[in-house]
């Protein structure tokens, strides 16, 4: 059979019952748990400073008296303030780390009833922690005769082993998953797998959250939904800030995401916060991170790491703490090796990454997501639209086969029901509605042919996604690129592209002028190369 042993503090209020008989009329704590027929005790650790000694050593007469089968072990614990919490906890770890702990052959039991309250709540986490393998033990004065035995109650922590906390546990969990995916019965497994990872990470981690994926998958929908739960949680008190880094240019970056002084340049007329500060409290979410400048990411690896910053052309620094979650579309370890993002603030965002799929990878995905559409556009539009069943059928078995694409995704879905449903008289989409949005779907999928061949984007629109360029230097930037595609080095193509003016000049510098050309546009070679690369 195995051992019961109980360690609690003395209680030199509860315990202390006078040194005559009279004592025994009164429910000592200490005294009452080794009277308990049910719960026998083989040990007892008493726990006591040095000015409660002659108190100590009476409580153990008595229990050896009433239990004598009950050894009790007096430790000594002094503390300058029993209501320190700091010096408590650190005093009972200790203890712990120390006490040579036999689960094999003992169960163990912390005596809660007595102590102070922070004593009380230091025993919990301790044993929560499984720093101590015991259980709680909780003793109250009975209503018998003999009341001064009292009467005790066992509380396990493993709230696993209590049914109705688990059920309501998993009942709180599903209610947070279909937070997350906004009540849409997703069937794809990876999908939900990504999403229950996703939902333990918001509630126990602060750490920066990065997604991934194509334009259209839901990156900000999804940093919306974290922050709603991280907020319902009381994990954030704050905004949410949302910015579109692909927005950011120049002085303009800096100033939108740090703030900047009165005068830090020309036209900044009055102060301005920042977004940066602005999230304070709450969530900041850099969808398109990618976009940053590097100067700009040197700033925001010092904004996550240390928490403060300096404003545009400011010498003091403000403070901001908020929760980071960034979305790219971009391969940011190919952006790393080309040298256009910060491999540190790569790897201090990359803790908790999470790809979204496509839609066209989650086609069992589009039912659920048809119907949550149609109840989208009824709230916005405060009609009502449905699909009659053939041209549910019909659309469903179209959105669903290899001939969709879906090349923008959820966020084409939403649109294509948009249309229908826009269209659809008497709040009913037909087989005429659907034929003609399949018509155009297809038609919006075709990719541009020129010469029997597909045609792909221009080079420099790859390098320069979203620049918007007069068509003199689209031309003479199409013919740069195009060489620096073929040439193996920088100084190769130079030479190709001054072949003519080179034999004026008295000092070849072909690389040195094919490099300030680039850095015209912002370019560089390793990162032209990365992305003209085969």
């Amino acid at each position: 059979m195995r051992k019961q042993v109980a360690i609690g503090f003395l209680g030199t209020v509860l315990d202390k019952g006078g040194f005559g008989e009279s004592r025994w009329r009164k429910w000592r704590p200490s005294v009452g748990i080794c009277r308990q027929p049910q719960w026998p005790l083989h040990r007892l650790h008493l726990l006591h400073d040095n000015h409660s000694l002659q108190l100590a050593q009476l409580t153990a007469d008595d229990i050896r008296r009433v239990s004598p089968d009950t050894e009790v072990v007096l430790e000594t614990c002094n503390l300058r303030d029993p209501w320190d919490f700091e010096e408590v906890y650190a005093a009972l770890h200790d203890f712990a780390a120390a006490y040579p702990f036999d689960s094999e052959h003992e169960d163990y039991l912390l005596h809660i009833t007595t102590g102070t309250h922070v004593a009380q709540i230091c025993w919990f986490l301790l044993a929560e922690s499984r720093h101590i393998p015991a259980r709680l033990l909780q003793s109250s004065i009975g209503r018998a005769d003999d009341g001064y035995t009292g009467t005790v109650k066992v509380i396990d922590l493993d709230l696993s082993r209590y049914d109705q906390i688990a059920q309501r546990f998993a009942r709180q969990r599903d209610d947070t998953l279909a937070l997350l995916k906004s009540g849409i019965a997703t069937r794809n497994e990876a999908f939900n797998r990504m999403i229950g990872q996703i939902e333990r990470v918001a509630t126990r981690s602060g750490a920066p959250v990065l997604l991934c994926g194509p334009t259209g998958a839901g990156k900000s929908f999804l940093a919306r939904r974290l922050y709603q739960l991280k907020k319902a949680r009381h994990q954030l008190s704050g905004p949410l800030v949302e910015v579109n880094c692909a927005t950011l240019r120049g002085d303009g970056a800096m100033s939108a995401l740090f703030g900047h002084v009165k005068g830090a340049f020309t036209g900044a007329l009055q102060a301005r916060e920042g977004l940066l500060k602005r999230a304070d409290g709450g969530m900041l979410f850099l969808d398109e991170i990618g976009e940053l400048g590097l100067d700009e990411q040197a700033m925001l690896l010092k904004a996550i790491e240390e928490k403060r910053f300096f404003p545009y052309g400011s010498d003091r620094e403000v403070s901001s703490s908020f929760q980071l979650v960034c979305g790219t579309v971009r391969d940011l370890q190919q952006w790393v090796a080309a040298g256009r993002f910060r491999e540190d603030l790569y790897a201090r965002i990359n803790l908790w990454r999470f790809t979204l799929p496509g839609l066209a990878a989650r086609r069992e995905d589009i039912a659920p997501n048809l119907e949550f559409e149609l109840l989208r556009h009824a709230s916005e539009s405060g009609e009502r639209v449905r699909f009659s069943r053939e041209a549910r059928e019909a659309y469903l078995a179209f959105a669903t086969s290899a001939e969709a694409s879906w090349q923008g995704n959820f966020r084409e879905l939403s649109a294509s029901v948009t249309r229908m449903a826009t269209l659809a008289d008497d709040g009913n989409i037909g087989l005429a509605e659907v034929t003609e949005e399949m018509a155009r779907l297809r038609d919006g999928w075709q990719a541009p042919v020129a010469s029997g061949a597909a045609m792909a984007p221009a080079l420099w629109q790859q390098v320069l996604p979203d620049a918007q360029l007069d068509l003199f230097d689209q031309a003479q930037l199409e013919a740069v690129l195009a060489a620096c595609r073929d040439a193996g080095s920088l100084s190769e193509a130079g030479r190709c592209l001054f072949a003519v003016s080179r034999q004026a000049r008295s000092t070849a510098n072909d690389a040195d002028r094919l490099r300030k050309y680039l850095a015209r546009f912002g370019l560089d070679w390793a990162g032209v190369k990365a992305v003209l690369s085969p």
